[in-house]
């Protein structure tokens, strides 16, 4: 082949290629779910009742686009959807929320396509939007003029009013409703909780009153079939019981033929080794009397009889002590007594004859003056300047007595006191026995010993006088103590 046709062939080649890529920028597809809508030179379309678009619209078909001269783009008609969730009240007043879906898509006839391009065309993400402010207006103007029963029990209602109001807006904006489904209706206040409880209840009522029939009836059934069964168990057992019976006397009868001689000579047996039993038995019990209980009764008698003995022997020397004591007190009670009483007797006889020796001392004196008186005056001067002598010689004995009682007052007071409570013992002696006088039972511990105990220290309680007066003997005063003042009196007398 010649150079010339090589050439002619590259080009015819380079010619197609050239064409291909021509048609290809050029040409443009409307898919079965768009339409292409062609603006620029030459791009005029008529749509069915109305004027002229100003721009093209291709839908199914190809056409040639001039680049640089008309621009083509493209209008999604393929179905959308759009939650709704709308907040609204209802015709009485309640709150509720609505949850609902609108299915939706840009119209197939041109005008429909106009619209939609006219509106959307830059912002088609934005048709969701627009159509959920759209339908949630309508349901919240519709839904305020029905009740929750009209939403609950006619929802068809709902949607056709709902998609009838907003026919006008959807044909404005190029758009045809597929489908719109109410899907949930809630109710805040609980309305339409309450609402179904009172028939929730009934139908519970209903089934429960069914169900209780229904197990009563079986129940009955049951025991009706149970007592059968028992009754037809019951004659069966009472039948075989009969018939066993009959069955056993009559073996029993066979049976007892022979062995109910043998028994009678056994029975005679049994009889003579009871009796036999009997005899022993007696025999045993007569010899458990005569060399184990009689025995044991003695010398439990015994044991009983001497421990008596012996307890009553202990109160008795208990009580022979006790009243020993109890004399031995009351001798030494009135052995003091007595020593006492004869004391003071003494004391008071003294003090008498000392009183009579005085007065017998002094009516010698007075007689005597008397007589010396009458004798005659010259002796009786004497025997004044003698009486004032001897006056003066008695206060002057008196005196040193006083003198001398001070003294020894002074120097051994315990004695002068000794000598006061001797004089005074007895009186002493019977207020301690007044402690003893209210006691009707006394119980001593010690005896003889106690008793005496008791008797020193309620005869000692005269003792305490003896340190009272040491006390007072003791004490100093304002104008010095009592010796002191004796003293002091002596020597003024001398």
């Amino acid at each position: 082949m010649s150079p010339e046709l090589y050439i002619a062939a590259g080009a015819v080649v380079v010619a197609v290629v050239v064409i291909i890529l021509l048609f290809k920028a050029v040409w443009r597809v409307a898919e079965p779910n768009e339409a292409l809508i062609i603006s620029g030179l030459g791009a005029r379309g008529r749509a069915e009742g109305a004027d002229s678009l100003g721009f093209k619209i291709v839908t199914g078909k190809g056409t040639a686009v001039l680049p640089g001269f008309q621009t083509a783009r493209r209008l999604r008609l393929d179905t959308r959807a759009a939650n709704l969730q709308v907040s609204c009240v209802t015709q009485q007043g309640i709150p509720v929320n609505i949850r609902g879906v609108v299915i939706y898509k840009v119209g197939d006839d041109l005008v429909s396509i106009a619209n939609a391009a006219r509106r959307f065309l830059d912002q088609q993400d934005f048709m969701t939007s627009a159509i959920h402010e759209l339908f949630t207006g309508h349901l919240r103007s519709i839904i305020g003029n029905l009740t929750i029963e009209d939403l609950i029990l006619n929802r068809e209602r709902l949607t056709s009013e709902t998609r009838a109001s907003a026919a006008d807006e959807m044909s404005k904006l190029g758009m045809i409703v597929d489908s719109l489904q109410i899907q949930e209706i809630e109710d805040e206040t609980g309305y339409i909780i309450n609402l179904g409880k009172p028939h929730a209840a009934r139908v519970a009522s209903t089934a429960r009153i069914a169900q209780a029939q229904r197990d009563q009836e079986a129940t009955e059934a049951e025991q009706i079939a149970a007592a059968n069964m028992a009754a037809a168990r019951r004659d069966a057992r009472i039948k075989e019981a009969a018939y066993q019976a009959e069955i056993d006397q009559a073996m029993a009868t066979s049976r007892q033929a022979g062995p109910l001689s043998e028994a009678t000579a056994r029975q005679e047996v049994v009889v003579q080794e009871t009796r036999a039993a009997e005899l022993e038995a007696q025999l045993a019990e007569q010899r458990l009397q005569s060399q184990v209980r009689k025995p044991a009764d003695a010398k439990a008698y015994e044991t009983v009889t001497l421990s008596q003995a012996e307890r009553d022997a202990r109160i008795a020397q208990a009580e022979a002590e006790a009243r020993e004591t109890e004399l031995r007190a009351v001798a030494q009670a009135s052995q003091v007594k007595q020593a006492a009483a004869a004391e003071a007797e003494a004391v008071r006889l003294r003090g008498e004859a000392a009183g009579a020796a005085t007065k017998v001392t002094g009516e010698a004196e007075a007689q005597a003056t008397q007589a010396r008186g009458l004798a005659n005056a010259e002796a009786t001067k004497a025997l004044g300047l003698a009486e004032a002598e001897a006056a003066q010689a008695k206060g002057l004995a008196e005196a040193q007595a006083i003198k001398a009682r001070a003294q020894a007052l002074k120097e051994n007071q315990e004695a002068v006191i000794a000598q006061q409570l001797a004089e005074r013992w007895p009186e002493i002696v019977e207020a301690g026995a007044k402690a003893f006088g209210g006691v009707d039972h006394m119980v001593v511990l010690n005896g003889a010993q106690g008793i005496e105990e008791m008797l020193a220290k309620a005869l000692t309680l005269g003792g305490t006088g003896l340190g009272l007066a040491r006390a007072l003997l003791n004490g100093a005063s304002p104008n010095g103590s009592e010796p002191e003042k004796i003293l002091k009196t002596a020597e003024s007398r001398e």
